[in-house]
């Protein structure tokens, strides 16, 4: 376990992926961030 395991946040950092263990972007409002976006 370590940078070359892409089931870990370290091994997908080193990869330069994302998902589960290390998700793309953590946005716990979507749905208000989605309004504002449709208003603009």
């Amino acid at each position: 376990m370590g940078r070359g395991d892409v089931k870990t946040k370290k091994g997908k950092i080193f990869k330069g992926s994302f998902g589960k263990s290390r998700p793309a972007k953590v946005n716990k409002n979507t749905a208000a961030a989605a309004k504002t976006a449709a208003g603009k």
